[in-house]
Order: structure tokens, then C-alpha cells, then sequence
């Protein structure tokens, strides 16, 4: 799930600040992603990299290095790999999640087929691996192979949570932590390790990245149940017919009765659903406030990056930043 479109919003502002770099990501980005004996790796990773997606999570680098001061060169590396392990999660993914679209477009995986998603994501992982040991720095290696794991970690846990009704809240933001916040907080702790920042400025970083991922794939889940389809580029309810036990359902089922707990346990659990059930789904959300209580989360994870970014040195782009942690939660107010 992205940003929208519309002009001069925080990240749009962002990228033209970082526009020269960003190219040069993007240029580094083209050339890892070519391979000289397996011509549909380039074409299964151009598919989803030209599909206009934000390039959220490398800005992020390259604007936590330019905060610190950085002068050199790797950020753009660092930003690469970032991407790289973001795309290779994107295809895995949609496999696992046997998804038919992605930022309005068909998937990989529908267009090809799962094996070619499944080994495609697992070159651009080897990739990363490759571009991240390039700058030498041990700290910066340790930081985003971590990323990696608890990446992986956090996919499996929510095969076994996904559809547990005993799921809580604390495990849903174990998983979350895992596989969005992860590559969030990873992302703007290496821009600060690479700068060589104060470890005060470091862990300000990687707070504010912790805090903005997790308020973003809050929001992701919050806007499958009352988002705008056009603007997101998923169908509402996704998420219910995949099965899934986001926030919003967690919240529902904390405080449903017992035939509310039984039509979870239909749908969920058991995966029998029928016609009407996801009108009867929002119906329940809407009946325990489950929608205003998941907004209220979101909006209390944004306020711990806002705060994170207060410690940073005063540099237009912590303004930009702290715009950009706003934003996120624009799209559901």
C-alpha cells in the first residue's frame, strides 16, 4: 500500500529534495537487477519496480544520512538494498498470499507463475546481501541482515496467527514489527550508522522508523475495511477474504458475544463465507467501534515518531519527516 498521488504531500516534497541521489538509487537499482543467464529475473523485477510504487523506504535512508550529515557515497547503496529486500517481500508475498493485484496492477506471481515470484525475490534478496556488505561497515550489515530475519520471522508468525482468534493485540504488533516496521526502522538506522551520527541520533532514528512503520501498516489494515479502492489500489475487504485477523477484527473479536464470536470463527477460522458476510463483517467494526479504536492506535504511533524526530538536529529534513508521519494517517481522517 502507497501514498497517493496528489502533488507537493511530504513524500513528494521528499523525493524532489532527494531527487539526485534518488536517481542515482534508481540507476544502481536497474543495473543489480540485471542478470546475464536468466532474462525474466529483469523482467519479473521491472514488472513491480515501474509499477509506480513510492519508493518509500530508500528515501528514507538517503533523508536519514542527509539529516546527519552524511557526505559520501553509500547511502545510495544502503537505499538500494533497502529496496531490493522490500521488492523480494513484495513478490514472496503475494505468493503466500496467492494476491491477483498490487498497486493496481496484476502480480508477478499472476502474470508468471508462483515458482518464478518465489526464486525471483530470492535473487533480490542475494542482491541485497551484496550491495549491503559493499560499504564496508559491520554495524550497517548487522542492522539490515537482522532486518532481514525478523522480516522472514514476522511472515511466518502470521501464517500461524492469521487466523487465530486467540490472536492478541501484542501479537499482532509482533508481526507487524516484523514484516513492515522491520525494514521501516532498519531503513533510518542505517542512514544514521553511515553518517557516523551520535548514538543518541541513531536511536532516534530507528524509534521514528519503528513508530512509522507500524502506524503505516495500521493504517494499510484499517483502510482494507474503509479505504477507497481506486486510490489503493486493493479491493475493500481483501483482507477479510484472505482471512486475515488485522487490528480492526482483533479489537471486534475481544468484544464480540457469542454468536458475533461464532460468525469470526465461520469466517475466519473456518473460511466459509458467504454472500453479505463482509457487509455483516463491517457491520460488527462499526457496532464496537473497532475502526475509531484502530485510528486512535494509528495516531498514537505517529505521535511517537513526531516525538523521536524532536531529538534530530534542526535540518529541513526532519520538517519533511515529521510532515511525512502526519500524512500517513491523513489517508484515514
Amino acid at each position: 500500500m502507497g501514498l497517493d498521488h496528489a502533488a507537493s504531500k511530504p513524500h513528494e516534497r521528499l523525493a524532489r529534495h532527494l531527487d539526485t541521489r534518488m536517481q542515482a538509487v534508481n540507476t544502481l537499482i536497474r543495473e543489480r537487477m540485471a542478470s546475464r543467464h536468466a532474462p525474466r529475473i529483469p523482467e519479473v523485477t521491472a514488472h513491480l519496480v515501474d509499477a509506480g510504487g513510492k519508493r518509500l523506504r530508500p528515501m528514507l535512508t538517503l533523508a536519514s544520512a542527509d539529516l546527519c550529515g552524511y557526505g559520501g557515497d553509500f547511502d545510495v547503496h544502503l537505499a538500494a538494498t533497502v529496496e531490493f529486500i522490500h521488492t523480494a517481500t513484495l513478490l514472496h508475498d503475494d505468493v503466500v498470499d496467492e494476491s491477483q493485484q498490487r498497486r493496481g496492477r496484476p502480480t508477478a506471481n499472476l502474470l508468471w507463475d508462483n515458482k518464478s515470484s518465489v526464486l525471483v525475490g530470492d535473487y533480490l534478496f542475494a542482491r541485497a546481501f551484496q550491495l549491503m556488505v559493499e560499504p564496508g561497515n559491520l554495524r550497517v550489515l548487522d542492522i539490515l541482515s537482522n532486518a532481514a530475519a525478523v522480516i522472514a520471522e514476522g511472515e511466518v508468525l502470521q501464517l500461524s496467527a492469521a487466523r487465530d482468534l486467540g490472536t492478541t493485540e501484542d501479537v499482532y504488533l509482533q508481526v507487524v514489527r516484523g514484516k513492515t516496521a522491520a525494514l521501516f526502522s532498519a531503513a533510518t538506522e542505517v542512514g544514521g550508522v553511515i553518517a557516523d551520527a551520535p548514538e543518541e541520533q541513531v536511536r532516534a532514528l530507528f524509534d521514528y522508523g519503528d513508530a512509522l512503520g507500524i502506524a503505516f501498516q495500521i493504517v494499510d489494515d484499517l483502510l482494507d475495511y474503509e479505504g477507497d479502492s481506486t486510490a489503493t489500489g486493493k479491493n475493500v475487504g481483501d483482507d477479510f477474504r484472505e482471512r486475515k485477523l488485522t487490528l480492526p477484527v482483533i479489537k471486534a473479536v475481544a468484544a464480540a458475544d457469542e454468536a458475533e464470536r461464532a460468525f469470526w470463527v465461520r469466517t475466519i477460522q473456518k473460511g466459509q463465507q458467504n454472500d453479505g458476510d463482509l457487509d455483516h463483517a463491517l457491520a460488527l467494526l462499526h457496532k464496537h467501534a473497532a475502526l475509531a479504536a484502530t485510528r486512535a492506535d494509528a495516531q498514537a504511533w505517529i505521535a511517537k515518531a513526531k516525538a523521536a524526530m524532536d531529538t534530530l538536529p534542526d535540518h529541513p529534513v526532519r520538517g519533511m519527516l515529521t510532515d511525512l508521519a502526519d500524512y500517513v494517517v491523513s489517508r484515514i481522517n
